[in-house]
Parts: structure tokens; C-alpha cells; sequence
């Protein structure tokens, strides 16, 4: 017994140890106690599985459950477990404490989410984490009744009282099950529903049609609805949809005007009125037809087909546009489905023939008339039609031209003129064209008057050119230049005087009381003879009965001494020329006078001169002006020569020029020696000779030199190079054969020695070249013990540095060394390699000389 009590203290809370099939709990022992079971009172619930059957998503179920605690000692659930896919606990919560025999009632409740057949199981937890008790809870969740009616307001519009108006619903099961409609109840007056026998199945997926009819009991509003009772899998709900209508009368179309009266109008013209129809009743009214009862009358705005709703108004014209004279009348008939159909719109109007301007005359030419001056054309215009004109405005176009006397707005009854005045005043000369433009509300509504005149203008006298300019004239000489006089005005004018002033001037060619026509011309001669040297001016003065009663045309001119040529230098001595050579020194030619010097040739005595740059004869230079060119002597002998320049022009002088100079001897050049022989050279080496070149008798400048060989090359003297006489230069020729065999060349030089020619090719080269000989050094030593092979090395100074020869270890004693040049010393040592390809230091120096070749 103690130890049980101990038992009992230490478990306070009983401990599940498992649940199974009909939330049969088993409580164990206390380790403490005996091996073996122990049974007794447990913690259960009421119902251990619920099962809710099929709930529509959306919808909620809810099952009451208990729960007992039927131990002798109170009992705390802390956690409540399996609320999940859509199950919940409500109506407890943890931390639960139950006395001893207590029971506490709870509610689960299953609220789907989605489609399927949840389960849960719901444990009641101890503080230990020990399940006290549990269900199971099971459900099918279920897609509710889904009963759509394809409007959910339907709208019946106006209707007329005393008529019906059905419109159908569709009624659509959307669901994955069948829907049954277990009840229609239908409210509001004047509507009535058929096809609804309760209860009516529709299967999932399909539809049916509910025709609801309208036939409203009076004029007014009227509203209703239909509600449907619906269930599915046990699962109840509702659809529905609501319904508007308005009973109406029959339309009436009333117009503004019931007559229309558009008064007198010229035949060709036309007038509108407007006339605005309503719709005065409870329904639309369609027009079917509009028809014009009579000729001239046009309606627009208005057609066949137009519907106009109830309570609005469509605007409409009538046009009259008569073709002709006379009263017209006649009705508009507008057909439709109104109640006062058909309306009669009574038409009247009157048509008069139209006004029509003519003028008088239809154009006006005002001819020639003088600038500044005017003239006057009157003219009239007359209505020659049957109704009465207004002239609105009057208008001119066109420079100069004015009318006066018609001041717009003038009114001209039938028969009617009125008389007026266009006035030309030409500003300027010339043709001027415009027009007279009269508008009015004639049958022709612009009238157009071409108008035309001509301004001329007052005589006037031109001079061309408008100055005269002799520029230089020599004194004691003459000079004439001609003008020409024109009356550029439109009217003829005479030449009165024509006089001369200024020193030297005179004027011929002008009669006394010459007439000038408009636009004739004639030409005068002015004379200029200067007395003196200098400048002149003065004038013609010429008077006439033209606009310029005074023509004044004023004159210059220069008087000018005549022209003079002054040489510079007067003589030319050319120093001493080499022959074969040229000399080439300036002169220098000034017109010192005071008129133009023409220079037309210039003459040379001498054979060795000659001139350049003077060209294009004759050359003219005027007063202080000079021309520049050369004399060039080239003497084709030696000793001293003389000759003479002298200028042919137009000058008060022909100068003479002396020219003198010296030709001297060329100088020669001599090669030394004249040949070179190389002999044998080594291909690949070369070898070099000198020799030398003399100036004799004068300077000699060498310009070039060249082999026809490049195995043979001039060096040691740079080109070009002068000699003075008796001067030498030495130079160097270094064979070098590229292959062996005889090679010869000759070095020509280019000069101006008077035997260039002889030695242009003065020196002869010749060489062999010869194969070089192969040499090879061959070495041997003694045997290093335990040596596998040698590495051979050689250097060109004693003491190395070596560069080892061979390309693999030479396994022998012996090495043929066939890299050797002629002529070179080499230094050679050995190292032995053993088996550990250990290398050791050199040997002893060997030397070997390579003879040449």
C-alpha cells in the first residue's frame, strides 16, 4: 500500500499510452508496481467519430460531442490537437482542468475550403504531452447548388398599356451536381412566369428557359422579383432575380410649326426653315416616310427610319429653292408608327425672277496719260432683271485708278441706273491694268469692269556715259570720245545749246533746236587737246525744254609728256664663264615719261647673249612702271666677247644696253689607275683598292659616279664634289663576290670636264671569286675511368668563355670539329659524364689554329 501511495503521488496525471480503434484509452502502471496490467476508470469521449456527411464549400457544419473525466483525481487537457483541413474545437479551451467524474461538452465544426473527403483526428493532451482521449471526424466537402440566371435585373423597358412584353431568363446549373427547384415564388404587379413546375430538376452542366411576361395595368413604374428555393446533396439555397418595367401610352409626334412660309425668293436661290418634331407620348416613334408634296420644296435633318424616344425632339429644314417664277405650295407628309400618323406640315412660298447688272460700258481704256496728270471716265450700271438689286459694295484694283459718284449700298429697281466715275492718275510710267468690282445680290453677284491706262512721263535728257574720262593724253596731241543724248520721257523735248567749259574740251555733233522724240537718242563727239601737262576737268552743258532743263556731264583728262625708257644697268659684263656654261645677270627697263611706252621687240648683237622673260610684244608700260629681264651669256669659246641690247618701242628715246663678257677654258679629269684587278677573293669576303682623281686647267665638279656591277662599290669620296685645278681626291673600290667565278665592272663618272665623255667609263674592275675551303679541327684524348660519354666545348679567346659544340654526349675519345672559319684561332676543352649524369670540370686548354684559306 505504501508503495502504491508513493506511486500515486508521483503520477499526478495518468498517462496514455495509446489510442486505438473506438478511442479505447489505455492507462499504464506505475513502474513501481508489479509486472502486468492495470485497469480502472479512463478519461473518453461521448462520440469518438464523427462523421458530417457532405457540407457545401462555403457552408458550415457543426456536431456536439462530451467529454468525461472518469478517474477519482482532477484531470488538466493544456493542448487540444487536429484542427486541421477545415475541423475546429469550439465551445472549450485549453488549459481544460476536469474534476474527478466531470464532463465538459464541446462542438466541432467542419467549414470546407475546397472539394474532397477530409478526416482529422482530435487528441486532448495532457501537460506531458500525453493524449488523454481522441475522435476521428470525417467529412465530404461538396460544391454548394450553384443555380445562375443569366441576368440578375432584368429590364422590360416602356411598354404600352393594353400590351405585353416577354423577355426569357436562363437559368444555368454551373455545379457538378444536380439542382432540384423545390419552389418559384414570383412578387410584383403586371408580371406573370411560366415553365417553372415545382420541383423541377436540372441536371449539372444544363439550363433552362424561364419566360417572364410583362403587360403593364397602367401608366407608371412597376418592379418585381423571383426567388428560387434550391437543393443539392441534401444541400439547400436560393437564386434569384429582380425585373423593371414601365407601362406607357402610344408616342405622338407634334410639330413646332404646323405651317411653313418661306416668303418671295429669286428663282436659283433657296431658304431654309427650321421645324422641331417631339415625341409628346410613352413609346418611340420610327418614321417611316417624309415626303415633299411639291416642286421647290426639299426637307434635310429628317429620313426615313428615324426613331425619336419619348419626351425628345429631333430638329429638321425646309428649304424652298425654286426653279421658277410664281407662287408654289404644297404639304410635307411625315408617316410613322405615331399615333397621329400621318402629320401634314402645310408649304408655301413665292419665287420672283432675279435683278441682273449690266454696265456701260463693260470696260474702260483711259490710253496715255501724263504722270501726275488724271482723266476721268464715266460709266453707269444698270439692273436689267426683274427684281429689285442692292449694290453692297463697289471696290477698285489696280494703281491709279479711283471711282467716285457710287457710294454702296445702292438700290436699283428694275430698269434702274446709276451713273458714276472712274478716274485714272498714273503715278508712274507705264501700262497699269485693274478692274471695277460691284457686288451686289444679283443674279451675276460680281460684276468686274476691266480697267486699263497708260502713265507716260515728262521729257528727260540722259547722257551715256554720265561722265567722260580721257585719262592720259599727250600734249601737243588729241583725243575724241563719243556720248549718246536720250529723252527717256514720254514726250518730245529740243536740244537748245550744248556748250564746252575746261581747258582743252570742245563738243561737235549737236544741231541747234534738235528735237528729241520719246525714247530717241542721238551721239556727240567731245575733243580733248591738251596744251599742258597735268590734269584737266571741265564740262558739257547741254539746255533744253525737257523736265532737266540743264544736262551737265562732266569731263577729265590728264595732259601727259611722252613716254621715256631709262635702262638700269646701262651695260652688262658678264665675269669669266667656263665654256659650255651659262651666265645669266638682270635688267632692268622704266617708262620714266609721262605717257604709255609700247615696247614692241628688243634686239641683241653677239652670238654667246641672249634674253628670257620678255614675251607677249608689245609690252606696255606705263607712266613709272618698269619690266624686269635676263641677258645669259654662254661663251662656246674662250676669250672675250662684246655685243649690244637695244629696245624698239614708242618712247621719245631707244635706249642701248653694252654687254661684254669672258669665256674660258673647261677643265679635264684624269682617272688614276684606270684599272683595278682584285684577284682571287673568298666568296663571302671581300677585298679593297684606291685610287685617285685630278682636276687639271680649271675647276672640274664630278655630279655622280656608279658601278653597272654591285660586287664592285665605290667608297672614301662624297659626291658631288668640285676640283680645283690641279686638286686630287681619293677614293676606295672593295670587291666582295657572291659567288665564284670572274666578275669585272667599270665605274663611270658624270662631270662637266671637257672630257667627260672619255671618262665616263676611265676605270675597269676585275676579280675572281673563290670557293671558300672547308676546315676541320679533330681532337682526341685520353679515357676517364667510369666516363660514359664527353661534352666537347670551344671559345675564340684563351681561357673561354666555351660554348659546348656537340648537340648529344659523344660516347668516344674523339671529336671532328667542321664549324671552323679560315683564319680563326679556336680554344677547346673537354668534361666526362658519368652513369648519374654527373658532369666534371673542364680539361686542359687544346688551341688550334685554322689557316687561310
Amino acid at each position: 500500500m505504501n508503495s502504491y501511495r508513493l506511486c500515486g503521488r508521483l503520477v499526478i496525471f495518468p498517462v496514455v499510452a495509446g489510442i486505438v480503434a473506438g478511442a479505447l484509452l489505455l492507462l499504464t502502471g506505475c513502474g513501481a508496481l508489479s509486472a502486468g496490467s492495470h485497469s480502472g476508470p479512463v478519461i473518453g469521449v461521448g462520440n469518438s467519430s464523427l462523421n458530417f456527411g457532405a457540407v457545401p464549400i462555403g457552408g458550415s457544419k457543426t456536431m456536439l460531442d462530451t467529454i468525461t473525466n472518469n478517474t477519482t483525481a482532477a484531470v488538466t487537457i493544456s493542448e487540444i490537437q487536429g484542427s486541421a483541413a477545415g475541423f475546429r474545437v469550439t465551445g472549450i479551451t485549453a488549459p481544460l482542468t476536469l474534476m474527478a467524474g466531470q464532463t465538459a461538452s464541446f462542438n466541432v465544426q467542419f467549414k470546407p475550403s475546397g472539394t474532397g473527403d477530409p478526416a482529422t483526428t482530435i487528441s486532448f493532451v495532457g501537460p506531458n504531452a500525453q493524449a488523454y482521449a481522441s475522435l476521428s471526424a470525417t467529412a465530404t466537402a461538396v460544391t454548394p447548388p450553384t443555380l445562375s440566371p443569366s441576368t440578375s435585373a432584368l429590364a422590360f423597358g416602356s411598354t404600352q398599356v393594353g400590351t405585353t412584353h416577354t423577355s426569357v431568363v436562363t437559368l444555368e446549373n454551373s455545379g457538378t451536381t444536380d439542382i432540384t427547384v423545390t419552389q418559384a415564388t414570383m412578387s410584383g404587379a403586371g408580371f406573370s412566369m411560366s415553365n417553372i413546375p415545382v420541383p423541377l430538376t436540372i441536371s449539372a452542366g444544363t439550363s433552362t428557359s424561364v419566360p417572364i411576361t410583362f403587360a403593364p395595368p397602367s401608366v407608371g413604374t412597376f418592379s418585381g422579383s423571383v426567388t428560387l428555393a434550391v437543393t443539392a446533396n441534401q444541400v439547400n439555397g436560393t437564386a434569384g432575380f429582380s425585373f423593371t418595367g414601365s407601362g406607357v401610352v402610344a408616342g405622338i409626334l407634334l410639330p413646332t410649326l404646323s405651317s411653313v412660309t418661306f416668303g418671295s425668293i429669286q428663282v436659283g436661290g433657296k431658304t431654309s426653315k427650321s421645324v422641331t418634331l417631339t415625341n409628346n407620348g410613352g413609346t418611340p416613334v420610327t418614321i417611316s416616310q417624309v415626303i415633299p408634296s411639291a416642286a421647290g420644296f426639299q426637307v434635310s435633318g429628317l429620313t426615313a427610319q428615324t426613331t425619336i424616344a419619348p419626351n425628345q425632339s429631333i430638329v429638321f429644314n425646309t428649304t424652298f429653292a425654286p426653279t421658277k417664277t410664281g407662287t408654289a405650295s404644297g404639304a410635307l407628309s411625315i408617316v410613322s408608327d405615331a399615333s397621329n400618323s400621318p402629320l401634314s406640315i402645310s408649304l408655301s412660298g413665292v419665287a420672283l425672277a432675279a435683278g441682273a447688272l449690266s454696265p456701260g460700258p463693260s470696260s474702260a481704256n483711259f490710253g496715255n496719260v501724263t504722270v501726275g496728270n488724271n482723266q476721268t471716265a464715266p460709266m453707269t450700271v444698270t439692273n436689267t432683271g426683274g427684281e429689285t438689286v442692292t449694290l453692297s459694295s463697289a471696290t477698285v484694283s489696280g494703281a491709279g485708278f479711283t471711282v467716285t459718284g457710287l457710294a454702296a449700298p445702292v438700290t436699283l429697281s428694275t430698269g434702274q441706273a446709276a451713273a458714276f466715275n472712274v478716274v485714272f492718275t498714273p503715278s508712274a510710267a507705264g501700262a497699269t491694268s485693274g478692274a471695277l468690282t460691284i457686288n451686289s445680290n444679283a443674279s451675276n453677284a460680281t460684276l468686274s469692269i476691266p480697267l486699263s491706262g497708260t502713265g507716260v512721263a515728262l521729257a528727260q535728257l540722259g547722257s551715256n556715259p554720265a561722265s567722260i574720262s580721257f585719262g592720259n593724253v599727250q600734249t601737243g596731241t588729241s583725243q575724241s570720245l563719243n556720248a549718246t543724248l536720250t529723252n527717256s520721257g514720254g514726250t518730245s523735248l529740243t536740244i537748245l545749246t550744248a556748250t564746252a567749259s575746261g581747258a582743252g574740251f570742245s563738243v561737235s555733233g549737236l544741231a541747234p533746236s534738235l528735237t528729241l522724240g520719246a525714247g530717241q537718242s542721238t551721239s556727240f563727239t567731245i575733243l580733248f587737246s591738251p596744251t599742258a601737262r597735268g590734269a584737266a576737268s571741265g564740262s558739257v552743258n547741254i539746255t533744253s525744254n525737257g523736265a532737266n532743263p540743264i544736262l551737265s556731264i562732266p569731263l577729265s583728262g590728264t595732259g601727259a609728256t611722252p613716254g621715256a625708257l631709262t635702262a638700269s644697268p646701262t651695260n652688262l659684263a658678264f665675269s669669266g664663264t667656263q665654256v659650255g656654261n651659262s651666265t645669266n645677270l638682270s635688267e632692268t627697263l622704266t617708262n620714266t615719261g609721262g605717257s604709255t611706252v609700247a615696247i614692241s621687240q628688243v634686239n641683241l648683237t653677239g652670238a654667246s647673249f641672249s634674253t628670257s622673260g620678255l614675251s607677249n610684244f608689245p609690252i606696255n608700260l606705263t607712266s613709272g612702271q618698269s619690266v624686269t629681264f635676263n641677258v645669259t651669256f654662254t661663251p662656246t669659246s674662250a676669250g672675250t666677247a662684246s655685243g649690244s641690247l637695244s629696245v624698239a618701242s614708242n618712247a621719245a628715246n631707244s635706249p642701248g644696253i653694252a654687254l661684254s663678257g669672258t669665256g674660258t677654258a673647261s677643265g679635264t679629269l684624269a682617272v688614276s689607275p684606270t684599272s683595278l684587278s682584285f684577284g682571287n677573293v673568298t666568296v663571302g669576303s671581300n677585298a679593297a683598292l684606291t685610287g685617285s682623281l685630278t682636276a687639271s686647267g680649271a675647276s672640274v665638279t664630278i655630279s655622280s659616279a656608279s658601278s653597272n656591277n654591285g660586287e664592285f662599290v665605290l667608297s672614301g669620296i662624297s659626291l658631288p664634289a668640285t676640283l680645283t685645278a690641279g686638286q686630287s681626291a681619293n677614293f676606295t673600290v672593295t670587291f666582295t663576290p657572291g659567288a665564284s667565278g670572274a666578275a669585272s665592272a667599270s665605274l663611270s663618272l658624270t662631270s662637266n670636264a671637257s672630257n667627260s665623255a672619255a671618262v665616263q667609263s676611265a676605270l675597269q674592275m676585275t676579280g675572281t671569286g673563290t670557293t671558300p675551303i672547308q676546315h676541320t679541327v679533330d681532337l682526341n684524348w685520353i679515357a676517364s675511368t667510369s666516363a660514359v660519354g664527353y661534352n666537347i666545348y670551344r671559345g675564340t679567346t684563351p681561357a673561354g668563355p666555351y660554348t659546348m659544340i656537340n648537340t648529344s654526349l659523344n660516347s668516344t675519345t674523339a671529336y671532328a670539329d667542321n664549324t671552323v672559319a679560315s683564319g680563326q684561332t679556336y680554344y677547346y676543352v673537354t668534361t666526362a659524364v658519368n652513369a648519374s649524369s654527373v658532369e666534371s670540370g673542364y680539361s686542359n686548354q687544346a688551341q688550334a689554329v685554322v689557316p687561310t684559306p
